[in-house]
């Protein structure tokens, strides 16, 4: 591996800003030069409208991977069959695409044009994960790209669907939590997974509101609740059911706010029958006083919020699991009021944008759907192709590797993700890589994926990418770069544009900054559910 040379601060620059890239708070960063060992030192910014001012340990050491020896400062390839262990070699960039690109042209002439798959990431900059989900329709003309994100928020968003017709993060903003009297905390640890958003709690709790944590476990969120619930895994919906059981055979739910704004409300009522306290005592050990303490302070509560995480939708039923909480809301009409809502807490720092923009196998920018005509005429106009030219429907995160495994995906080009980390079953996932005749990975370190692949391409890291990004509030940031990248590291929107003018493809990437890719995505969304093309990058980038 290439040593890691001192990062480059931009000229005359004693004080810069960014953004944390750990998780969907997104939390403000000041960089500060310093005569430490990384010449920086890291601090909260005090006017991001977030994080109120805070940081957590993740971003106070957010640079130390940023400097760390052992990142990877110029393209690396092996020579022989890859596997963990082969030593690598060092290779300039035009040899790598040179050799990457024909490559692929190869496999796609003996297979066709799905015979490559795109994996991208959750972390990754709105700009970024637009144009990956752009390459791999129009560059590679592949159906197969997904990415990360599939494996921590597609419980809640296939619930959200089919309840709201919109898959958002929280339908609340951050500064509404502290005017709820009752907030419920179903499978997740915010203490621990998302430190920035305690402060909002404890001052609910300051307002005298009622926390109650859901978890098998006690956790540090569970020690600031008045009731801590401690549910085996795999029962939520039962123990909701109950809670939803209690609301309707006592009469505690807005009837009002049922009737105006909901549907199914019948069908919810046969469904939680004979879900009674006692019943619901008997699977999970729950005392039935509690289930019933807790459905009536929910539903008689002035103002309330249910936050969920990957505890309760990361099970094979966590679709279920979700709905029901979020029927708890709708129920108690505790939605679209100060105060009030419902919330999946996103993990990943641009797990909402990463997803409203192209990544997902079915979907086009701005949370349309590739197999509706009307979506596939719009973004085609933008992108400058026909309709009939873009792909069709691909298949999930998880499901590429088992098109690899039936041998219909030859290579595969991985962007800010270690699927073999994150991914369910990994010895399948690392047995699929093996298959693999061309795998490519973009990253700042041999990641465990990275072991496996045959060429290793230097990515760039947080602090020297420019873009946007989506918090789970919805709200779009503007991240400036603070650094310049080191060494031979090319920014993650010009190695695909490079990529694809490889490909013979270049004329559709012609980009000059992120803030272009940034106004050609809000061109595409327009008039879709995510639709950006009211928001001005300029603007943001004052804010």
């Amino acid at each position: 591996m290439a040593a890691a040379s001192p990062i480059a601060a931009e000229p005359n620059k004693n004080r810069s800003k960014s953004h944390c890239c750990y998780c969907s708070m997104q939390c403000g960063i000041e960089l500060l030069r310093t005569d430490t060992d990384l010449g920086w030192e890291i601090k909260a910014s005090p006017d991001f409208p977030v994080a109120t001012g805070r940081l957590c340990q993740k971003g106070l050491h957010a640079l130390g991977h940023v400097v760390h020896e052992e990142r990877l400062l110029t393209p690396m390839r092996r020579q022989s069959f890859p596997s963990p262990g082969v030593p690598w070699v060092s290779a300039s960039w035009d040899n790598a695409l040179h050799d990457i690109s024909s490559r692929l042209k190869s496999i796609q002439q003996r297979y066709g044009h799905d015979a490559v798959a795109v994996f991208g990431g959750g972390s990754l900059t709105n700009e970024v994960c637009y144009l990956l989900g752009k390459f791999t329709r129009v560059a590679l003309q592949s159906k197969y790209v997904d990415y990360n994100g599939r494996y921590c928020m597609s419980s809640a968003a296939a619930a959200q669907n089919r309840a709201f017709g919109i898959d958002r993060g929280l339908n609340l903003p951050l500064d509404d939590i502290p005017l709820a009297k009752y907030i419920i905390l179903a499978g997740t640890n915010i203490a621990e997974c998302q430190p920035t958003m305690i402060p909002y709690l404890l001052d609910a709790k300051k307002q005298k509101a009622i926390i109650v944590t859901i978890d098998p476990r006690q956790t540090l969120t569970s020690k600031i609740a008045d009731i801590h619930v401690n549910l085996q895994p795999g029962f939520d919906s039962v123990f909701v059911n109950g809670l939803l059981h209690v609301i309707i055979h006592e009469k505690l739910y807005d009837q009002s706010f049922v009737e105006s704004h909901t549907t199914g409300f019948e069908e919810v009522r046969q469904a939680v029958e004979h879900f009674s306290p006692e019943t619901v005592a008997l699977y999970t050990g729950i005392p039935k006083e509690v289930t019933r303490t807790i459905a009536r302070g929910f539903a008689k509560a002035e103002t309330g919020i249910v936050l969920t995480a990957r505890g309760l939708e990361q099970q094979i039923n966590g679709v279920e699991h979700t709905l029901s909480y979020i029927n708890l809301c709708l129920l108690t009409g505790k939605v679209g009021k100060p105060g009030c809502g419902f919330g999946p807490v996103t993990g990943q720092a641009n797990g909402q944008g990463g997803r409203e923009h192209g990544q997902k196998a079915d979907q086009l920018p701005g949370y349309r759907m590739i197999d509706d005509p009307e979506a596939r005429k719009h973004v085609a106009a933008v992108w400058g192709i026909e309709p009939e030219e873009l792909p069709g429907k691909g298949v999930s995160a998880y499901e590429l590797f088992d098109k690899i495994h039936d041998g219909e995906i030859k290579a595969m080009i991985i962007l800010g993700s270690n699927p073999l980390v994150s991914s369910p079953n990994s010895a399948r996932v690392a047995e699929a890589l093996q298959k693999l005749e061309l795998l490519v990975v973009s990253d700042m370190f041999e990641t465990e994926t990275a072991a496996y692949a045959h060429w290793l391409l230097p990515g760039s890291s947080f602090l020297e990418a420019e873009g946007t990004l989506t918090n789970l509030e919805g709200r779009v940031f503007h991240r400036p770069r603070a650094f310049q990248v080191p060494g031979e590291v090319m920014e993650d929107y010009k190695l695909i544009g490079k990529l694809a003018e490889r490909l013979g493809r270049g004329q559709y990437f012609q980009y000059d900054s992120p803030e272009a890719v940034f106004e050609e995505l809000c061109r595409a969304s327009a008039g879709g559910k995510a639709d950006y093309s009211g928001t001005c990058y300029v603007t943001i980038s004052r804010n």
